[in-house]
């Protein structure tokens, strides 16, 4: 009998040693997945720094600070006439990131515009993230196809040179980064001209400096350029023109 109480014995201990053994190891995984887990956030949050200690706009005050855009941008068929003539830009329904990015390009001087210069140089950081929350919500919202048109084989092949949707999405208008503005839809001058100015080079008052952008227009002639935005411009998209008084 003693024997027997002597198994019993050694049994139960080997019984709580792989009970606690497997615990412990269950504990260790379930830490090593946390400790795991926690380096790979830190390591986003260094890729990306926490957006909750981002500055943010405000579309209600935004709407106090348009004076200045509304003058152009609010007036359906309103043209710039520099450097030549083509409808400026439509800004409502735009992503604010991208607003935002334009206005500093144009403050430090990336991006060459007189009046668009003498405009952000004007503007805090505060102003252009209010001025640009408002204008992303500004308009009415619109239902759009996931993909664009079929496209005539040399424009598509113009597309496909460029990879324009690798960035601004498969209808142009859902850009893969808020930093990346629509273009479905936008004017077709606009457009064109906005390639064109990626290619000047040594022009103190209009062009734009963009390693990416200027690399994909000086792929293509100005006839390319033009065909590029005669298309995307003619899809449907989500930015407008909302009129608006000139002055308030």
């Amino acid at each position: 009998m003693k024997g027997f109480y002597r198994l019993l014995i050694y049994i139960n201990v080997t019984y709580s040693e792989l009970v606690y053994k497997n615990s412990f190891i269950i504990i260790m995984q379930r830490q090593s997945l946390r400790f795991l887990s926690a380096t790979i956030s830190l390591l986003l949050l260094s890729l990306n720094p926490a957006k909750a200690n981002e500055p943010t706009g405000n579309a209600a005050n935004g709407e106090n600070k348009i004076a200045m855009c509304i003058g152009c941008h609010g007036i359906v068929g309103y043209q710039s006439s520099f450097p030549e003539v083509y409808k400026v830009p439509m800004i409502s329904g735009q992503t604010s990131k991208y607003i935002v990015n334009s206005l500093k390009a144009y403050q430090s001087g990336e991006r060459k515009h007189p009046t668009m210069r003498s405009v952000a140089k004007g503007l805090s950081e505060q102003d252009m993230l209010d001025i640009a929350a408002y204008y992303e919500k500004h308009g009415t919202s619109t239902s759009l196809p996931e993909q664009a048109s079929a496209a005539p084989e040399k424009v598509n092949n113009l597309l496909t040179k460029g990879a324009c949707n690798s960035c601004h999405g498969a209808n142009y208008s859902k850009p893969i980064d808020p930093s990346f503005p629509k273009i479905a839809g936008q004017s077709r001058d606009y457009l064109f001209v906005a390639l064109k100015s990626y290619k000047s080079e040594g022009n103190t008052t209009w062009g734009r400096s963009n390693a990416i952008m200027g690399g994909v227009a000086k792929q293509f002639s100005n006839a390319e350029l033009k065909e590029l935005a005669n298309y995307i411009g003619k899809q449907p998209g989500e930015l407008q023109v909302v009129p608006q008084a000139k002055f308030r």
